[in-house]
């Protein structure tokens, strides 16, 4: 099973406490924020994962190197910054399989993802994602799903507290879905596809309610020391 880490982000608001390498290789309670994700990736199922990669890329190869814990690591670098979209375009070109999972390399979210692909197979769309179940959705911004789990809408964020659905940042999608765009071209997945195809086309959601952390938000970044201390490295 192949998997694309988006982990290219600058960390512009991490850079009061993590100023010298990509976010994804922040220090979390002893150990790059990257190591975590793979960890659980290799755990998961995963045996070949191609990490996206932009600012500071050299700091995240040397220390991965082109194999961890079992996976198979390749790099898609950015010489310049292509959004999301981009990234993800740029990881498929080193992707065998027509069906990936795409993950943020800057949130942890620990759902099954065997029971994911299953479900993300049985609908059988072009495009499955997760969704999170929190109380402040306005925080983030929310996902607005039906009682089938099919996604209706987006709505912004907003200083209004209600209980809602978020994007959890793991897809399960087929390359074709992103045929149309070039390699090097720069797009965000989110505002670009996502928030555009579900309105012709069914998209899913893979509800839960399991652990989720941000940590490219301060706050949530202190959290995340708290939380990943009290974790077993999951080798």
């Amino acid at each position: 099973m192949e998997a694309i880490v988006l982990a290219g982000g600058f960390g512009t608001r991490l850079r009061e406490v993590v100023s010298d390498v990509p976010k994804p290789m922040a220090q979390v309670a002893g150990r790059p924020f990257l190591e975590w994700m793979l960890d659980n990736l290799s755990v998961q199922g995963y045996s070949h994962v191609v990490l996206a990669t932009g600012y500071k890329h050299e700091v995240i190869e040397q220390h991965f190197g082109n194999e961890y814990c079992g996976l198979k690591i390749d790099y898609a670098v950015e010489t310049e910054p292509l959004g999301t979209g981009g990234a993800i375009v740029n990881g498929l070109t080193l992707c065998g399989e027509d069906e990936v999972t795409v993950l943020n390399g800057d949130t942890f979210l620990a759902i099954d993802h065997k029971d994911f692909r299953s479900f993300a197979e049985q609908k059988g769309c072009g495009l499955t994602m997760v969704a999170r179940e929190v109380d402040d959705a306005g925080r983030y911004g929310s996902v607005v799903i039906n009682e089938d789990g099919k996604v209706i809408g987006f709505e912004e964020k907003s200083e209004q507290k209600k209980h809602g659905h978020i994007n959890g940042g793991i897809y399960r999608l087929k390359a074709s879905l992103l045929a149309k765009y070039r390699v090097g071209e720069s797009f965000s997945f989110e505002k670009e596809v996502l928030q555009q195809y579900y309105r012709h086309n069914n998209v899913f959601c893979y509800t839960t309610n399991c652990y989720f952390i941000d940590i490219g938000i301060p706050e949530d970044y202190h959290k995340a020391q708290r939380d990943f201390a009290e974790r077993r490295p999951e080798r």
